[in-house]
């Protein structure tokens, strides 16, 4: 394992910075120096609030600016890219969420595909050192196989977000095969922490409690086959890509094109991080909860097992995750209990 410290000579240009993934990534950034453009829309497919709130942590750097913009407007993505000519490029908007694609497909199509697509024409015109675009772990769909390693058959997606996230990884090569650009794609495995997404399972469960409604588990109450979650605490991720970002590819497979799994490699059951969610409010409340639960079928989309063999990305950087879920879980829950004051 030889690999190359982050430079922070280069400008970073982060898509989607509002975001969960993308506001922790600029702050690591910003706090080792670097200058970083941020892009996002804004959207509403969640609390808009929680996307000011990250921003306005971000803002009073003088090394960040951001630009609202949404990446399917090719235009306005052109010109970003041209009057700032960026060196590295962290692509992370999308529109996100699994049982969503099924009710809204056409945000995924805009967003995925041509929004990715704009991205790669930008990094194509401009002569970008590196990009790293976030894929997902659901492109390896149902398979039976586990842990999941990224030389896995993946062609049989079982949601339109997966779908998606696949697509992007051919296009990705496609265009490091034509224009040789440098890109690396991150299969990510269920990211969780403070500030994160509210319409993942652990913040809807927090949520739930708070509102007096039994949370809703998708397993048929079948403990036995319980669901597997990979579950991995958001900084560990970005450890693992603050690491890739001064190592591009080299094209050993006929492009400068790689894809890593970025998880925890270490699969937890569904009810066992309930219950370690349930243990981490009552520590944050001083007093001891227990949800109200309600067993359902699993929802169409969804997989029964998510679990990353994260072999090559530690032979290649030295990613390791280090923190365990009940850790992980705690700083979400003192987080959640003073940002949303429940105490």
């Amino acid at each position: 394992m030889n690999y190359k410290v982050l430079d922070t000579s280069k400008l970073y240009l982060v898509t989607g910075a509002a975001g969960f993934i993308g506001y922790y990534l600029s702050k690591k950034l910003l706090d080792q120096g670097c200058r970083v453009i941020g892009i996002d829309n804004l959207n509403n497919y969640y609390d808009v609030n929680l996307k000011h709130n990250r921003l306005d942590k971000l803002k009073p750097c003088d090394d960040f600016s951001f630009i609202k913009a949404d990446i399917s407007d090719k235009e306005v993505i052109t010109e970003v890219f041209s009057n700032n000519k960026p060196d590295i490029v962290v692509h992370l908007a999308a529109q996100a969420g699994v049982r969503y694609s099924i009710e809204n497909p056409d945000a995924y199509m805009e967003s995925n595909v041509i929004g990715f697509y704009n991205i790669l024409e930008a990094c194509r015109h401009n002569s970008v050192d590196h990009l790293v675009y976030a894929s997902s772990s659901s492109v390896y769909g149902a398979n039976k196989k586990v842990p999941f390693e990224e030389t896995d058959f993946v062609d049989h997606p079982v949601s339109l977000y997966a779908s998606t996230k696949k697509s992007n990884e051919l296009m990705a090569h496609t265009y490091s095969h034509l224009y040789n650009i440098p890109a690396t794609g991150l299969r990510f495995f269920t990211v969780y922490g403070p500030m994160g997404r509210p319409d993942m399972a652990y913040f809807g469960f927090t949520h739930r409690y708070f509102s007096g409604e039994p949370i809703k588990i998708y397993n048929n109450g079948d403990f036995e086959n319980d669901l597997y979650r990979d579950f991995t605490y958001i900084d560990d991720i970005v450890v693992g890509i603050e690491r890739l970002l001064s190592n591009e590819p080299n094209g050993e497979q006929g492009a400068p094109h790689k894809v890593f799994n970025i998880g925890n490699n270490k699969p937890e059951k569904l009810m066992t991080f309930i219950e370690s969610l349930e243990k981490a409010l009552s520590n944050a409340l001083g007093e001891d909860i227990e949800f109200k639960k309600e067993y359902e079928p699993i929802k169409p989309g969804d997989v029964p097992a998510t679990y990353a063999s994260t072999d090559q990305l530690q032979e290649a950087v030295g990613f390791k995750p280090e923190t365990t879920i009940q850790n992980g879980l705690q700083k979400f829950a003192d987080w959640y209990v003073d940002y949303y004051n429940k105490k």
